[in-house]
């Protein structure tokens, strides 16, 4: 007890002496803002940050701005929602977790980490599905049904057909993969299962083993060295896997025409823009995320390999055909998985996240044990319970008050951990267990429980050991309030008050003018020869439609011809600008490598948006409007002070 006594004592003084030390950059009603709150929140924002006068007076300003608003959130008790409380809660758990480990355990656990990110396996799979707290009965069936699929493959049946059988795999992807799931390293499976996977022999088909999913059994095909990590882009033209051989015909037809032109000296970016079918990658130019080792983002098996076949940078691979249409493959760069020395902090990162970290914290429990002097009540305390607990538990209908003692089962120091606290825990808990005898159920329990509270004991002191883990509760503190608070005083109210938006539209019109705009059809053509062909069948019939064109045109290439009915501004259409256009039929021209008919229908002349079309500017107009008038207020409410002179000496 003395020892525990002054290890707090020792914090405390700590505590005590670093505040006292800590220069005050700022203050907001009196509540002083240490220089390193600032710098930390300054360099996180500034990966290159420069610490001459004019450059922290502009920060400052923005910081200033930033704590005015948390200030407000704070003195309308933002911070004590319940809603707010629990996600706070949740970022704390997340970010005490690497605090809360076994360093040397972790440490191994990291190296292990590099060799299978150093290593691909590639393995096929049968899941059973089933359900975290299934009932013993439940999991038993399970379990026997994955044992006898099992045995099936080991008398010489082939894995991909039990798999796909009926009463097979119960993962979806099975109809398409037959449970292969191609090469993969460290992080791209949950945890026990890319154990399982680097622990099985080549060939070998694995024991059942259980994770959040369910049971699985796999087979591992091919054991080899990673093939680095890569970037590539593509060009996709998208079928589904629902689509119709004429469908596909079509897609295969097209994907080839574009491979064609590249091949002879289309731009990559253009075509891209112009026919790819994947809209979260057009606007990057076909660019993907990295894949490969060290990474989490996996891509199906013959993208993969097509990709990583490529060997310049620039390199196109042929079209690909994939379960989700056909692509063409763009090399970006390529990387050998890198040194232990250059991955392991990001390796640190990854395994303090993962189901990993959670393996180390029963030999850290045992630790604190020691360090705090755990001390073990509960032997004939815990009866109690297993004489209390009867078939209500199961269906949530026990009740905590059924305990009326309250003697302590372990204690930490002078810290006392007792019954009533540990009955909360059960009646709140009760799905976390099996349906068992109650001893087993009662002990399952208490484990649970004491392991949480001796862990909680240890994050209740994190912040006075570690100032950066304290500096990051701030950071998460100030930032979920502050999002919340501008949702309510700006984003949201400037939705809301329809007659607000309207007021704040029609005082300020003149801001939201259409500028010379064209209401046209627009003839986008691969080359001068199609534009010569459009503009002929323009000019044979007035009646003749855009869309009988393009059937026409495009008979025999998907890529001749694109048509666009809209109206255009001008200025801010690039194929448009700075040209002349009368009404009808105008020449053929041409922009950047493509050739343009443009057929006019009327010239607008500029004028004022009307509301329908102004609406999303002026709403955001009108937010910082808002926003504007709120912190006027909030600068009046609350007192800010800063000390420049702490501030200049920041970099010296």
């Amino acid at each position: 007890m003395k020892n525990n006594l002054f290890f707090v004592i020792v914090i405390l003084v700590a505590q005590t002496v670093y505040s006292q030390k800590e220069p005050v950059v700022m203050t907001i009603n009196n509540k002083p803002v240490t220089q390193s709150e600032f710098l930390q929140i300054y360099t996180k924002n500034n990966p290159n940050p420069s610490y001459d006068k004019d450059t922290l007076d502009a920060y400052m300003k923005l910081f200033e701005i930033f704590k005015l608003k948390v200030a407000e959130a704070e003195a309308l008790g933002y911070d004590t929602l319940p809603r707010l409380k629990k996600e706070l809660e949740g970022y704390k758990k997340q970010l005490a977790l690497p605090y809360l480990i076994d360093e040397v355990q972790n440490a191994e656990m990291v190296l292990e980490a590099y060799n299978r990110t150093a290593n691909e396996v590639r393995c096929s799979h049968i899941l059973i599905k089933l359900d975290p707290n299934a009932s013993p009965k439940d999991t038993l069936a399970a379990y026997e049904r994955i044992l006898g699929l099992k045995a099936r493959i080991e008398k010489g049946e082939d894995f991909a057909s039990v798999a796909r059988s009926k009463m097979g795999s119960e993962d979806p992807s099975v109809v398409n993969n037959g449970g292969d799931l191609g090469y993969f390293t460290a992080f791209q499976m949950v945890f026990p299962f890319e154990d399982k996977a680097y622990k099985t022999p080549v060939g070998s088909i694995s024991d059942p083993f259980r994770t959040r999913f369910g049971y699985h059994i796999l087979k591992v095909v091919d054991k080899r060295p990673a093939r680095g990590t890569i970037k590539v882009a593509h060009l996709m033209i998208a079928t589904g896997r629902e689509a119709s051989n004429e469908t596909r015909q079509i897609a295969e037809k097209k994907i080839n025409e574009i491979y064609d032109s590249l091949m002879i000296g289309a731009s990559w970016e253009a075509m891209v823009t112009a026919y790819s079918e994947d809209p979260n990658s057009i606007k990057r130019g076909g660019e993907l995320p990295a894949f490969g080792s060290g990474t989490s983002q996996r891509m199906v098996l013959e993208f993969e390999d097509a990709a990583f076949n490529l060997k310049r940078p620039g390199e196109i691979s042929k079209p690909v055909k994939t379960q989700y249409g056909y692509h063409i493959i763009k090399l970006i760069e390529w990387s050998p998985v890198k040194s232990f020395e250059s991955l392991k902090r990001e390796l640190q990162a990854k395994v303090n996240k993962d189901e990993r970290a959670k393996i180390t914290q029963d030999s850290f429990v045992q630790k604190l044990k020691v360090q705090y002097h755990y001390v073990y009540k509960g032997d004939k305390n815990l009866q109690v319970f297993e004489n209390q607990l009867d078939s209500t538990f199961f269906m949530g209908k026990w009740k905590a008050d059924q305990i009326k003692s309250n003697k302590t089962l372990f204690s930490l120091g002078a810290t006392k951990f007792k019954q009533k606290e540990f009955a909360a825990y059960m009646e709140k808990n009760f799905r976390t267990v099996r349906k068992d005898n109650p001893n087993l159920v009662v002990s399952q329990l208490y484990k649970q429980w004491e392991k949480s509270e001796i862990l909680s004991y240890e994050e209740a002191l994190l912040p006075a050991k570690y100032p950066e883990y304290k500096a990051l509760l701030q950071e998460y503190h100030d930032g979920i309030i502050l999002y919340e608070i501008m949702q309510d005083q700006v984003w949201n109210k400037a939705v809301k008050d329809t007659a607000g938006l309207r007021s704040f539209f029609d005082l300020n019109k003149k801001n939201y003018v259409w500028s010379k705009r064209l209401d046209a059809t627009v003839y986008e053509c691969k080359d001068e020869h199609v534009a010569v062909q459009v503009y002929g069948m323009l000019v044979q019939s007035d009646s003749v439609d855009s869309q009988d064109v393009l059937a026409i045109i495009n008979e025999d290439s998907e890529l001749n011809l694109k048509v666009r009915e809209n109206k255009f501004e001008i200025a801010s259409t690039p194929y448009l600008n700075n040209l002349e256009f009368t009404l009808g039929l105008n020449p053929v021209y041409s922009f950047e490598g493509k050739w343009y008919v443009v057929q006019v229908d009327s010239i607008l002349e500029p004028s004022e948006k009307q509301f329908v079309d102004a609406k999303g500017m002026a709403t955001s107009d009108f937010q910082m409007y808002l926003e504007k008038k709120w912190l006027e207020a909030l600068r009046l409410k609350h007192k800010i002070v800063i000390n420049s002179e702490v501030l200049y000496q920041i970099g010296e």
